[in-house]
């Protein structure tokens, strides 16, 4: 069921019925005046070791709200506003940041790592982001986004492996359309080399940047890149990462393991810690068993769903995306899994590296060329291309959910491409230069406070507010049974949750 050669008419309107989405959305919790908020996870939200809807990502500063999965894109929008609702509301006289680029930050040690408390599970996912930090400094880790997980029904490993590689070659396009980051606080990049133009006193930008998050200055790992990840097969991809878990890297020797306290600074000296560590504008993901390792899941049981992974928080939208986005996200996924994929090539994936920076950095740009085989191509050009394409598969999910919805969000796309000032990318700098005077901190600041007065504007009803609580309270319980439950000492747990072993055949059973 995986030949999608025949073009969108041929996938039945029940698989189209199927498609299954979640979102996870990070967001720094900032100070009223625009400062990161170092305040440890409220208590009200829970534990984020155990809570299935509110956790925290690389800081302690850092929320990240987990929608269930939904058969529809509204749907998803709703759970997520009322996730948010409930955390603004939990929050005191803070208030979630909502740029993908972070509020006035601290020195970079100062950043707070995650704490999931005394369990070796939680133990470990703080030694996780002490590794992150101590590799690429911890300003970098508090960029946020919004993962969007998509499946589609009766699709192979191989099936989404070729959505994968087209997806890739197509990123550029999202970035345009979606980027919103074009403009950074000056504390970001404190002590950095950048390419970064002033803007006003504090805050740093470039003219054409559509996401600053997906450039150079971003997700970005110079250790990484020399990882030349192909996405031909499942088991090819395995095995790069598979090298990258189990083969000690000289740079993150250097920082070793232990302090000379006995603390620990990173899980292990491997290129990657664990498989999370791997940056990428999409994965490949499995639900994983209690104690599992990822790339164990994959290889057991084969891709379920992908992760796309390059959306910006929208400063404009309330939840930082809108269900249109979504539906605009739905089509573009099946035209990059309906659509020939060759195999990819070295050449290949250096290149789209390469048009994702210019992209990212330059994407608004008049005349942009991207290359694009042996030759290059403008990005409106191409864009336009690829949205004419996506046109008849909108079409086909419109009358499959009796509706006009999907076409409209393409023609929104092809109206972006002939304008440029459309994008969210050109808003923010239009709205920041306008009203702000060129101040990424008020402008955020100011969109920040809105979508707080938004929240708190509709409170709970003592049902909702009840079933949160209680929520709350057993992920409370749940973390002080893995607690209590812990049998092994934490550097055995460590070592034996890091066994190569448990990357490629049937994992020991281990408390997790």
């Amino acid at each position: 069921m995986d030949n999608f050669s025949q073009g969108p008419s041929w996938v039945a309107p029940e698989r189209l019925r199927g498609i299954r989405r979640g979102l996870e959305k990070e967001s720094l919790r900032a100070q009223e005046n625009g400062r990161l908020a170092m305040t440890p996870h409220p208590e009200a939200l829970g534990s984020a070791l155990t809570h299935p809807r509110i956790t925290t990502d690389f800081s302690e500063s850092q929320v990240e709200l987990i929608t269930g999965v939904h058969a529809g894109a509204q749907d998803c929008i709703d759970e997520l506003t009322r996730i948010q609702q409930f955390t603004m509301q939990s929050l005191g006289d803070e208030m979630l940041w909502v740029s993908s680029m972070p509020c006035g930050l601290p020195a970079d040690d100062a950043i707070p790592l995650g704490q999931y408390g005394s369990s070796n599970v939680g133990r470990s996912k703080t030694v996780y982001r002490s590794g992150l930090g101590h590799r690429y400094g911890r300003r970098m880790q508090t960029i946020s986004g919004i993962h969007y997980n998509w499946s589609l029904p009766d699709v192979s490993s191989e099936a989404y492996f070729g959505l994968i590689r087209n997806f890739r070659r197509h990123a550029f396009l999202l970035l345009y359309l979606f980027g919103a980051s074009p403009a950074v606080c000056s504390t970001f990049v404190a002590g950095r080399e950048h390419r970064l133009q002033p803007l006003n006193e504090g805050t740093l930008y470039l003219p054409y940047a559509t996401s600053l998050r997906m450039g150079r200055l971003g997700y970005q790992s110079d250790a990484q890149s020399s990882l030349a990840v192909s996405y031909n097969s499942l088991q090819g991809y395995a095995a790069s990462l598979q090298q990258a878990l189990t083969v000690p890297y000289p740079a993150y020797e250097a920082i070793g393991v232990r302090a000379k306290d006995g603390s620990y600074k990173q899980l292990q000296t491997t290129l990657l810690q664990i498989e999370n560590e791997f940056y990428g504008t999409i994965r490949p993901k499995r639900v994983i068993f209690p104690g599992e390792r990822p790339l164990h899941a994959l290889r057991e049981r084969g891709v379920e769903y992908v992760e796309v992974r390059l959306m910006d928080l929208n400063p404009f939208e309330t939840v930082g995306i809108t269900a249109q986005t979504l539906r605009f996200l739905d089509v573009f996924l099946l035209h990059c899994l309906q659509s020939d994929s060759p195999d990819d090539t070295p050449q290949e994936i250096a290149a789209m590296a390469r048009n994702q920076h210019k992209a990212a950095e330059r994407g608004r740009e008049p005349g942009l060329e991207l290359e694009k085989g042996t030759g290059t191509m403008t990005l409106s050009a191409w864009g336009q291309d690829i949205v004419q394409q996506l046109k008849p598969i909108a079409a086909q999910l419109d009358a499959v959910h009796s509706t006009n919805d999907y076409s409209r969000a393409v023609q929104d796309a092809e109206r972006a491409l002939q304008n440029p000032d459309l994008t969210p990318s050109a808003q923010v700098l239009k709205v920041m230069t306008e009203e702000f005077g060129g101040s990424f901190v008020s402008f955020v600041r100011a969109q920040s406070q809105k979508t707080r007065q938004a929240m708190l504007a509709t409170p709970l009803s003592d049902e909702q507010a009840a079933e949160w609580a209680r929520m709350a309270a057993k992920s409370i319980q749940d973390q002080k049974e893995i607690e209590a439950g812990d049998s092994l000492p934490f550097d055995i747990y460590l070592k034996e949750y890091l066994s190569p072993k448990r990357l490629v055949a049937k994992p020991v059973a281990a408390t997790v």
